[in-house]
């Protein structure tokens, strides 16, 4: 099964860098991207599927049958209307963390029932409507539970309702995106001194509170402190449980953090894999005992995102080739500024998008902002980009289309989905826009251009 599964999965990471080719080649003939649009990004629809699909897979393999399971997408990883539709209709729900993503999971269809509302910094107002749609609801800290109460008294709420967890497990390789240390700013911390009683308290006097969650880390993340994060909260909901003499807990959220591995098209770990570590570590979780929720981000979207950029010129800075294209800080901001933590793979294609060819040369890739660190690779070798080719990011399909950094008020690129079935000589490829390009008078009109004259005709006000 082991080996069926590993040429499954290395089958269906050659058909994407097939697909991704044609795109690339599809979108130079259509004029989606060359000198008018010299940068955008590009979704794999089919991917998406293949990614949703073998999420629903693992756990379905894993957990008891009728146990419910809601696989929620963290909607920050791509925060885009026509992806969230995408993902319910692969039977996908949404984890929002402001009101703005609940707005957008709103708009592309998503029932409350599926929606799951997680985040650090909750107004009133914000729970005043996740309670009033039915939203699930997770309490980030004592003070937000007391708002919480005031609200439930006020107005009883259908909404599932739930305390976060910080089970205090440790951080990875990146500290960024480690929220289970000792310090982290999520969650009730498991280990403090009297926050195991006092979350244990909360469930006794509150018959409606009843899920626990926790998250440990994304990126840099190992699968075995991913589990040891589930096994702690998995032990405390039994905790809890058996205090009451009831189960009362009747769901644990466990997050997302599945790691993306950025050095091949290979999808490693996969999710089959990370149930399995899940089931060992915890075996309890799956005997339908316990409904999940899963809140899974750059893992289902990462590998089917590329952007793609026109090199504008081709140059050399102390012997050392230098292909300045249109994608950089803007669209990569993470690799830009932390490139040993979030690198990514580069690859080129020629003036007509056909993969470039020729011997490796040790070259830089970069970025069109206005400071010297704008690359989106340093010292790589390549075939030797020149003027007018294309330079691709690869694996860039989460926190890179929709996190725009608007340095020298550049642009936010387009965004197209495609479908293609190979090759131009095995089929075609067609697109749809995800997001259109941002004009100039948009940028404009973000920069205050209402207000133009704000400031000038300023006045204090006269004292009395």
């Amino acid at each position: 099964m082991t080996e069926v599964r590993a040429a499954t999965d290395e089958g269906r990471a050659g058909a994407r860098a097939v697909r991704r080719d044609a795109a690339v080649r599809a979108a130079v003939e259509q004029g989606l991207l060359g000198p008018a649009a010299p940068v955008v990004g590009l979704l794999d629809v089919t991917g998406i599927r293949e990614s949703a699909a073998a999420l629903r897979a693992a756990f379905a393999e894993v957990t008891a049958a009728g146990t419910p399971v809601l696989h929620a997408f963290a909607v920050k990883a791509c925060p885009l209307v026509p992806v969230l539709r995408l993902l319910r209709e692969e039977g996908i729900g949404a984890e929002v963390a402001s009101p703005g993503e609940l707005a957008l999971a709103r708009a592309a269809g998503l029932p409350p029932e599926r929606t799951v509302l997680d985040s650090p910094a909750k107004t009133p107002a914000e729970l005043r409507e996740a309670l009033a749609l039915g939203v699930a609801l997770n309490a980030d800290n004592p003070q937000e539970l007391a708002r919480i109460d005031a609200l439930m008294r006020s107005a009883p709420s259908r909404s599932p309702l739930g305390i976060r967890v910080n089970p205090q497990v440790g951080g990875g390789a990146i500290a960024s995106t480690s929220t289970s240390t000792a310090t982290s700013k999520f969650g009730v911390a498991l280990g403090d001194e009297g926050a195991r009683e006092w979350i244990v308290r909360m469930f006794l006097e509150r018959p409606w509170l009843t899920r626990l969650h926790s998250h440990t880390g994304s990126q840099g993340i190992p699968l075995e402190l991913l589990a040891r994060g589930v096994a702690e909260t998995y032990a405390l909901a039994e905790e809890i449980n058996a205090r009451i003499g009831r189960r009362q807990i009747d769901t644990l959220d466990i997050g997302g953090g599945l790691p993306v591995n950025f050095d091949s098209d290979a999808e490693t770990p996969t999710y089959a894999r990370y149930a399995r570590v899940l089931r060992e570590a915890v075996p309890g979780l799956f005997d339908g005992r316990y409904g999940l929720v899963t809140e899974f981000g750059r893992s289902l979207l990462a590998k089917h995102g590329t952007v793609v950029a026109r090199v504008e010129y081709a140059k050399s800075a102390g012997g050392r080739p230098v292909a300045v294209t249109h994608a950089g800080v803007q669209v990569a901001t993470r690799t830009v500024y932390a490139p040993q933590a979030w690198p990514l793979r580069i690859t080129g294609y020629d003036t007509e998008g056909r993969p470039k060819a020729g011997p490796p040369v040790v070259q830089d890739v970069a970025g069109p902002a206005c400071f010297s660190g704008d690359l989106l690779a340093e010292g790589r070798a390549l075939p030797l980009l020149e003027q007018g080719d294309y330079a691709a990011a690869l694996d860039t399909g989460a926190y890179y289309f929709a996190h725009h950094y608007s340095y020298n008020s550049l642009g936010r690129p387009g965004v197209y989905g495609f479908v293609t079935e190979g090759p131009e000589e095995r089929g075609g490829t067609g697109f749809a826009t995800v997001r259109e390009p941002q004009r100039l008078e948009e940028i404009v009109a973000e920069s205050g251009e209402a207000h133009t004259d704000a400031l000038t005709t300023l006045c204090a006000p006269e004292s009395h």
